[in-house]
């Protein structure tokens, strides 16, 4: 039988399902119609024109439009053999052990760890192409305005400065390619104000938020660790004001002075909340951050008109059951600092700090919301006073967390009810490479902020890797019958020309 003929059916066969996953694979953004959600106007705008007085406004692209990734974790060389180690370390005991016993070490040991060392070697360039392509297919259909990494941007913080910095080479020339890091301009400028939507640079420009794989918790956070993070990805504390342009500053309706003053703004903060709650190793660094935190959240920083959003890691205090993750607290030895050696959730006391002067009723301020990552399941939930359980006698009640979807269904999840906090789902391949899609937008007709929130998924990384095998395996069955077939051909133009001769 010519192999030809086995070669080109099998190809054909093949042929649709492999059009099928790669067309999935470099489209599913548009074929999800993943999006940013639309500005909307929360009242009816009125027409003084004859026109129909009920119709609503249209639906506008957000001027701010944040892409989120939480938590890609690049593993490096600690899931990797010792390069170090002896290629064939049981030929080194055949004198102790005898021939027969060296073969078997070989074979059972040697070879298998190689084959194992270089699978994994594998697994790692997949994986980090894996995330490349959903952080380039989700930017490249969904246009955001800015993008960040809500932390663990690596795998672990106990690797040595040499692993970290390949590490950080492949996030930013893999992963992340063409992305840029904040410059220190802007994140080392306090109260910086920019033109919302002016500055094209932040189209590249990669916000990243350390996380207890990058910096450690609060019972191993160091100095240097500190600084190697921020050479490496920026600050871990800063924010920034955006100005929305001048032409979109109308009067509002509720206010119709206070645009022409004041204009609206977006306060940007990125807050390191790995070392937010005590015992902390090192209390000056723990003090910089809650210093920071308390000037950021303090109500002259937010006016009627602002908008707030808080990027960290740490996801705020939520009862158990409310999202996967419980709340749970682990710590050092005494003899090692007795320091925060692993938390799920902040503490009641720091979230209510951070909810109290952001959420409605707390401070005058404007409409505010939380991203942040840790919890790889995800969560989108919301805060809000429930005043049943004032045990001091307060009036304020205490905070109380419930799913946003929940509240939604009760008619409770309105701006004016409480604060939304969003734990973006991990970009990693077991959690389907999810990307979060923050629209924010200032609603003159309220006079004040909204933000709507999205995901996009790709799948498992088996998609990805099954959808690109069937490809070389389909360039292989295609090259190979042709050549098979170009092959006979010629076989049989010789062999006609022969029986010519003859």
């Amino acid at each position: 039988m010519r192999l030809s003929s086995t070669l080109l059916p099998l190809f054909r066969f093949l042929l649709p399902p492999t059009l099928i996953a790669l067309t999935y694979v470099y489209l599913y953004p548009f074929l999800q119609q993943c999006s940013f959600p639309l500005a909307k106007r929360a009242e009816t705008v009125c027409h003084f024109d004859g026109s129909d007085p009920t119709a609503a406004a249209p639906a506008e692209i957000a001027p701010f439009r944040l892409l989120a990734f939480a938590d890609p974790q690049l593993e490096g060389d600690t899931s990797l053999p010792d390069p170090q180690a002896a290629w064939l370390p049981s030929l080194a005991r055949v004198g102790e052990v005898g021939v027969m016993r060296t073969v078997e070490g070989v074979v059972r040991r040697d070879v298998l760890g190689l084959l194992q060392g270089y699978r994994k070697k594998l697994d790692l360039w997949g994986n980090d192409l894996y995330l490349a392509h959903v952080y380039r297919m989700v930017n490249w259909w969904a246009q955001p305005t800015h993008t960040v990494v809500l932390g663990d941007l690596l795998g672990s913080q106990w690797v040595g400065d040499e692993e970290f910095s390949r590490r950080t080479s492949r996030f930013w020339t893999r992963v992340f390619s063409g992305g840029a890091k904040v410059p220190r301009n802007v994140t080392d400028v306090s109260s910086r104000i920019e033109v919302l939507g002016q500055d094209n640079a932040w189209r590249k420009r990669m916000i990243a938020v350390a996380g207890n794989h990058d910096i450690g918790y609060a019972g191993d956070i160091n100095e240097h660790r500190i600084e190697r993070f921020e050479s490496a990805f920026g600050s871990v504390n800063w924010e920034i004001r955006f100005r929305l342009p001048n032409d979109t500053q109308q009067a509002s309706s509720s206010f119709p002075n206070l645009l022409q003053t004041t204009p609206p703004t977006l306060h940007l903060i990125v807050l390191n909340s790995m070392n937010l709650d005590a015992p902390a190793y090192n209390p000056e660094l723990q003090q910089q951050s809650l210093d920071f935190l308390d000037a950021q959240l303090h109500p002259s920083n937010h006016p009627r008109n602002s908008g707030t959003v808080i990027l960290t890691h740490v996801p705020l205090h939520k009862k158990q059951g409310v999202c996967v993750d419980a709340p749970y607290f682990s710590y050092f030895p005494e003899n090692q600092g007795g320091g925060i050696r692993e938390q799920n959730h902040l503490s009641p006391e720091i979230s209510a700090r951070i909810l109290d002067r952001l959420a409605p009723g707390g401070s005058e301020g404007g409409m505010a919301i939380v991203l942040n990552g840790h919890d790889h399941e995800g969560c989108d939930t919301i805060h809000q006073r429930d005043y049943s359980k004032d045990d001091e006698g307060s009036g304020e009640g205490s905070w109380d967390a419930s799913r946003f979807d929940s509240a939604k269904l009760r008619g409770t999840h309105g701006g004016d009810a409480g604060l939304r906090e969003i734990t973006v789902r991990s970009m990693m391949g077991s959690y389907g490479g999810n990307a979060g899609l923050l629209s924010g937008w200032f609603d003159a007709e309220a006079g004040k902020w909204r933000f709507e929130y999205e995901t996009c998924m790709f799948g498992v990384q088996h998609f990805w890797w099954a959808a690109h095998v069937l490809a070389l395996v389909e360039v292989g069955l295609g090259l190979g019958g042709l050549g098979y077939l170009l092959r006979e051909s010629w076989s049989n133009g010789a062999r006609a020309r022969k029986l010519k001769e003859a």
